[in-house]
This record gives C-alpha cells, structure tokens and sequence, in this order.
C-alpha cells in the first residue's frame, strides 16, 4: 500500500533546518512538529551544510546547468558513435 510521496519545497525545507540550527530546538522536536522523519530532517540540515544555501535542494529532478550540459553532450557522442560505425560497416 504504497501512498504518494510527499514533496517539500526548497523554503519548507530551509525553514526546517533554520529551526534546528538557528534556534538551538532539538532535531527530533522538530521533526515531531513538522510532521517529518528525524533522517529527512537531519539529511536536510548536512545537505545544507555541505552544499550551502544557494545549491542546496535543486528539486524537481531538474538537472544543474553543468550536469545537463554533461548529459546533452554524452548523447551527441553516442550519435556520432552510431554513425561512424554505420559509415564503417558500410564500406565495407
């Protein structure tokens, strides 16, 4: 019995972590009131504190502006892989 996933904003979140870090409340309070697991909270605030705030919690699976750059170019490769090889087989 599978629900649906509940999905946080990247604010829901800051605000979260801001409680615990800021405001010195304990994680585990936090998470009660919120209505969250202490591992999201706690995976939330070492996110953050790794990434810091302007990287932190991309969301929406939308890919960084380097990593889509990455994916875009390993595709084209594939491509002109494909059909080089064609080309070869051709010739033959």
């Amino acid at each position: 019995m599978a629900g649906t996933r509940r999905q946080f904003t990247k604010e829901f979140k800051l605000e979260a972590v801001r409680l615990v870090v800021e405001e010195k409340r304990p994680l585990a309070q936090v998470a009660r009131d919120l209505d969250i697991g202490r591992n999201l909270l706690r995976r939330w605030k070492d996110e953050l504190q790794g990434a810091g705030k302007a990287e932190a919690f991309p969301g929406n699976g939308k890919l960084t502006s380097p990593d889509e750059e990455i994916r875009r170019l390993r595709r084209e490769l594939e491509q002109v892989r494909q059909e080089r090889d064609f080309l070869k087989k051709a010739t033959a």
